[in-house]
């Protein structure tokens, strides 16, 4: 079986990023004369030191916000104070899923019903006319209808506004041929706020486990650290695109259940993150079985479902795979994310998704409902986002036509760039790329000299983030180093996104054949 090395090469990036060790054992002081002693400096020790603070969140990372882009950003600030400073002349962040700060446009009817919902006073002027379509004042007057007090400022219902839930559920409906509740939806500030909830409902205790796909979005080993769970690794076969084998997950299921682990869920990432595979629907209908003969919570993360670039493949959501199988809302424990960070539109800043959660008793419907009042309500631009992704302009609408080209435009260039990058990528020694056939990245694998290996351990560093430093340092390329997402021990990877315009990936391209070809010979065995 293979083993899993996630604690391995974190052990390397955390020594890379700390230059301490960090104890998480708490101080006892269990007597009273300790308590009262005074202090033995003149200048008392904070109140907040790592040491004291809660380990979970130590324990936790997030490797796509992480040291090598860190660096990155003083590079930037560099290169403003001092142009001319370094060996390039920007920074092109490849790092994350974030379209519209390396220069995607946003869709054009959406940020006019944001617009006019958030300034409703111009509804009514005669030159809004001739400024917005008439289907983005129709749509916005239909919205502001359903807000109470027409206040866009306001909180809402802590599911999100009522008639914008109607609205999600007559989408998923559209999308799946199958019913969906309104009911069934909570809106969130993006899929991460919906990913912590479920794991604050699932995870009571260490020996509450995660079945997460390795490589996997670093969100699910951050969250399942602060929430107090383990990680189960079930490894996607590269040599087959990534595949998701069930034998792979009963054997890591079985594997957990030895160790006295209680296995609650599996986190399925379709397309994937950080591996750009799409699943077959024979494929899907395994997993659902498996979940349903083991008595899991299916998680299912599909927010890149508008994000798919071969002919063919196509996606199908989880519910309408489980339902087309004959089961029912009350059959499988099934949560579907979805945000509009993702797709064709890109809107990470405004913090619109939500989850559809099935196949809970009422009782445990009312503990989720509980912890998203906490948070009283996401943010009211994103839950009208998030209704006008899954209904946008129809054929017939006035801004239609100009709306389907900008959403075919900015998806036919992200195939393109997939396709430039990966041909770059394999292209280059000792480096293999499996297709992207979703999704926002490419993941490539790099096999490394020993000497390269050599020199990274002798800086307690983990070889592709040596690399991923090494690239930034003469390029100006920021990419994630695999082994924050997990891998299989002795590969080492990294992650690119596909989002520089395209006009920038040629440069990329250059960039990195100069840079890999110099780091191949200067470590060469």
């Amino acid at each position: 079986m293979r083993r899993f090395v996630v604690g391995r090469t974190k052990s390397l990036v955390n020594r890379y990023q700390r230059s301490r060790v960090l104890s998480s054992t708490p101080l006892l002081l269990d007597s009273p004369s300790s308590m009262a002693a005074p202090p033995s400096s003149s200048h008392p020790s904070p109140p907040v030191t790592l040491e004291t603070i809660n380990p979970k969140v130590l324990k936790c990372e997030y490797a796509v916000r992480g040291v090598i882009v860190t660096l990155a950003e003083r590079l930037q600030h560099e290169l403003q104070a001092n142009p001319g400073s370094h060996p390039f002349d920007e920074i092109l962040y490849c790092n994350i899923g974030n379209p519209q700060s390396l220069c995607q446009q946003p869709i054009t009817f959406f940020r006019e019903v944001l617009a006019l919902c958030d300034h409703p006073a111009i509804l009514d002027r005669s030159e809004t006319q001739g400024l917005f379509s008439a289907d983005a004042i129709e749509r916005a007057w239909q919205i502001l209808d359903q807000i109470p007090g027409r206040a866009t400022g306001a909180y809402s219902h802590s599911q999100g506004i009522k008639g914008l839930r109607d609205t999600i559920a007559a989408g998923i409906e559209a999308r799946d041929d199958f019913p969906a509740d309104p009911n069934d939806i909570f809106l969130t500030d993006g899929a991460s706020p919906a990913v912590h909830m479920m794991m604050q409902l699932l995870i009571r205790s260490e020996q509450d486990g995660i079945l997460c796909p390795i490589p996997q979005y670093p969100l699910y080993s951050a969250s399942i650290a602060l929430h107090g769970g383990t990680l189960v690794p079930y490894y996607l076969d590269e040599a087959t695109g990534w595949g998701l084998e069930i034998s792979e997950l009963k054997e890591q299921l079985e594997a957990a259940k030895s160790k006295g682990i209680t296995v609650r869920a599996l986190v399925v990432i379709n397309p994937g993150n950080p591996t750009g595979q799409v699943l077959s629907e024979d494929n899907q209908r395994e997993i659902v079985e498996f979940c349903k003969k083991e008595g899991l919570v299916l998680l299912a993360d599909e927010v890149y479902q508008e994000n798919v670039y071969v002919p063919d493949k196509k996606f199908h959501s989880f519910k309408k795979i489980s339902r087309s199988m004959g089961y029912g809302g009350d059959d499988i424990s099934l949560v579907s994310f979805q945000s509009v960070s993702k797709g064709y539109y890109g809107e990470c800043g405004k913090r619109g998704g939500y989850m559809e959660v099935t196949g809970f008793s009422a009782d445990i419907r009312e503990q989720i409902y509980k912890v998203a009042s906490v948070n009283l309500c996401s943010n009211i631009s994103g839950q009208i986002l998030a209704s006008l992704v899954m209904n946008p302009p129809k054929v017939g609408d006035e801004s239609y036509e100009s709306y389907a080209a900008e959403k075919d435009g900015i998806l036919s260039s992200l195939a393109k760039r997939a396709k430039t990058l990966e041909e770059a990528f394999n292209h280059l020694e000792g480096v293999t790329c499996n297709k992207a056939e979703g999704a926002m990245y490419l993941f490539p694998r790099i096999h490394l000299p020993q000497k390269a290996i050599e020199a990274a351990e002798a800086t307690n560093t983990a070889p592709d983030a040596f690399y991923a430093h090494r690239l930034l340092h003469a390029t100006g390329i920021v990419v994630v180093p695999g082994s924050g997402f997990g891998q299989v021990l002795g590969t080492w990877h990294f992650r690119c996104t596909i989002l520089p315009q395209e006009d920038k990936i040629p440069a990329i391209v250059s960039r990195l054949m100069d840079f890999h070809k110099g780091f191949m010979d200067e470590f060469r065995d």
